[in-house]
């Protein structure tokens, strides 16, 4: 299960951006056919280029990773991987766009969160995987995680893990209450209600104002598609679609009538309200739950797991919020040893139950979400609940035909002052919808894309 720490972070726009339009506009006035600015369109001969010696550079945010890379190393003996730790995204992404720019200092592969994968391939950063037999893995991934790191038959990144929304509840305070655990959204609201008006000290959730992420993954599952590329140089924007604003309508009822909190998620406020019951539930990710034992550890045995309750009963339908990969930087001098690692840590069996295992990564491929161990591992947190089943079951529910923007840090960073900002105020959410989306609209005009909404 995935760790939020790249989720904890500022956006440093003010640098990034700047690059960023640099290299957009760059981009887009020409450049290799395969979208990625480098590497090859040819099938690699991959047997005979790793018989070759290379020395790789690593990027990753991941401690303990060098375990995983020893698999590699003993597998393929004539390439040695160098693991950089360059810090969380907010000080990895950065850094990227200023050796990119500088044209020396990038690392061969690249750890990328999945949201920020098409900001990278937009200009043309990342090595196209495709001839270097990157579909050949394909079937070994979630069909929605492959979706995020592909475009066409082009393969971009290698799904490291993935983020399906679930619902951490309080056993003991849903008990209290007589809160029976809410399959719908209707139940959610009707059960909010119930429980703040019956202390007016606790919520059911806290709706963070401070947490793009996390809306956009209620906003996914919803059926909202807020972004589609049909070229390199054009953006369709469709953040308030019909779907966003029925989901912006829920919570602004929520929000106003004060029935859900609204504190900055991962704050010390925001981990006080964990620990002390404020929250009821935590609307959130895969990698929730080992998160939570690890900053709420008095509550031990007091919560369980469900599904996201669902805009209609009966249906089973999610959405996605995290989840990391490893892309290739077109720059690599060893673009061979490079993919095949790539590939090779988030696909060989041992590399991907350590991942599971030590960096508490929630999997990406089927083999690990159908492995019986890891699916009815007991949590004593949850008392014993098979927490790994539930959210494997869910991660096959995560629709799929979502895309990212390739200026997913924009998009975020606005949130906080448009939505999150209504949020704090108790103001109407879908009014700010409608602002977020012209904020964003009028960045990616002056990014050089040519933007309309469907």
């Amino acid at each position: 299960m995935r760790s939020p720490t790249a989720g904890r972070r500022s956006r440093l726009l003010t640098t990034a951006a700047g690059g960023l339009a640099l290299l957009v506009l760059t981009a887009c006035s020409g450049g290799s056919s395969n979208g990625a600015g480098g590497g090859t369109t040819k099938s690699v001969d991959m047997a005979a280029e790793l018989k070759k010696p290379a020395t790789i550079e690593f990027w990753s945010w991941l401690n303990g990773i060098e375990d995983e890379v020893k698999l590699f190393e003993k597998k393929y003996p004539n390439i040695k991987v160098k693991v950089v730790n360059a810090g969380a995204p907010a000080a990895e992404y950065p850094k990227l766009r200023t050796a990119l720019k500088a044209g020396s200092g990038a690392p061969d592969v690249v750890q990328l969160e999945a949201h920020e994968v098409s900001s990278f391939t937009i200009t043309k950063s990342l090595l196209d995987l495709a001839p270097y037999g990157a579909n050949k893995i394909k079937s070994k991934f979630e069909g929605w995680a492959w979706d995020q790191v592909s475009q066409g038959s082009s393969v971009y990144a290698i799904p490291q893990d993935t983020g399906p929304m679930g619902m951490l509840y309080r056993k003991d305070i849903f008990d209290k209450y007589g809160i029976k655990v809410p399959t719908t959204w209707a139940e959610f609201a009707t059960a909010a209600e119930k429980l703040h008006k019956a202390d007016p000290k606790a919520y059911l959730t806290n709706m963070s104002p401070s947490n793009g992420a996390a809306y956009t993954g209620l906003l996914w599952q919803a059926g909202s598609r807020p972004f589609k590329s049909t070229s390199s140089t054009n953006l369709q924007v469709n953040i308030d679609d019909t779907a966003a604003r029925k989901v912006s309508d829920y919570w602004s009822g929520l929000v106003e009538s004060e029935n859900v909190s609204t504190d900055p998620d991962f704050t010390d406020q925001w981990y006080r309200g964990l620990a002390s019951g404020k929250y009821a539930t935590w609307l959130t990710a895969a990698w929730g739950p080992m998160f939570l034992q690890g900053t709420a550890k008095k509550t031990a045995g007091k919560w369980r797991v469900a599904p996201l309750p669902q805009w209609n009963a009966g249906e089973s339908v999610s959405g996605n919020w995290g989840g990391s990969t490893s892309a290739v930087v077109r720059t690599s001098k060893y673009p061979a040893a490079a993919a095949a690692f790539a590939q090779f840590l988030n696909s060989d069996p041992a590399s991907t139950k350590m991942l599971a295992s030590k960096q508490s990564l929630f999997p990406a491929t089927t083999a690990l979400l159908n492995d019986q161990e890891f699916l009815y591992e007991p949590l004593p947190f949850f008392s014993g609940q098979k927490v790994n089943r539930v959210f494997s079951d869910i991660s096959k529910t995560v629709k799929t035909d979502f895309t990212w923007s390739p200026v997913q840090d924009y998009v975020f960073n606005t949130f906080n002052d448009t939505v999150g900002k209504a949020m704090t105020r108790k103001q109407d959410l879908t009014a700010a919808l409608t602002q977020w989306q012209d904020s964003v609209t009028g960045y990616a005009k002056k990014q050089g894309f040519t933007v309309g909404g469907s």
